[in-house]
């Protein structure tokens, strides 16, 4: 489990393997030092194991799963990754439960400056809007975020100048692909209430 809270921006050292499976490495001293080998990382919001970690690098590997439905087959040496450790039992939960399951990955439509901060336009897919509601929270590449407009076919969310400083967020621009993660306590309640109606049926 994570909360969408970054730790730290880690760079792609190393890529190996083809679509049956990838092996990537990743220079992060941060993530690194919280890591051992079996232990669960978040790279742009997908959770991966760590097979190995070295001094100030860890490596993980993609199966065919994971790069058929979110953004790491893209990935290619020298790309920034938002990364984020499982959270531990007792610290804060800064944003909101994540899973690191991604859902589906959307397309950045614009990116607006506002001030120091900034406004972007998310189309996502058809199977994932009805999760999408205003001040709800959804995660974007990792990130923990709420959207702050909607408007057919995409959603909006604000960015303060902080995560656009810590995340891999300062480089986004239109027609760049982003994992996206909506929050599963909207799938549960979603669950629930069509059980009920088959349940009275």
């Amino acid at each position: 489990m994570f909360t969408g809270i970054i730790r730290e921006r880690g760079r792609v050292a190393a890529i190996e393997g083809a679509d049956d499976a990838r092996h990537l490495r990743f220079d992060a001293p941060g993530t690194a030092a919280r890591l051992a080998v079996g232990d669960s990382v978040s790279i742009d919001g997908c959770c991966l194991t760590a097979t190995a970690v070295s001094d100030g690098s860890f490596s993980v590997t993609a199966v065919p799963e994971s790069l058929s439905r979110t953004t790491l087959g893209r990935l290619e040496p020298g790309d920034e990754v938002n990364l984020e450790t499982a959270t531990l039992a007792g610290e804060p939960l800064g944003g909101h439960y994540v899973q690191g399951h991604v859902d589906g990955v959307g397309r950045v439509a614009s990116v607006e400056p506002e001030e120091e901060g900034a406004r972007i336009w998310v189309e996502a897919p058809p199977e994932l809007r009805r999760y999408c509601v205003e001040k709800g929270s959804i995660a974007v590449d990792g990130v923990s975020l709420t959207i702050s407009g909607l408007r057919d076919g995409a959603f909006e969310v604000a960015l303060v100048p902080h995560t656009l400083a810590e995340t891999t967020f300062g480089a986004l621009a239109a027609g760049d692909q982003v994992n996206l993660e909506v929050d599963v306590l909207a799938k549960y309640v979603e669950k629930l209430i069509h059980a009920d109606t088959i349940s009275r049926a």
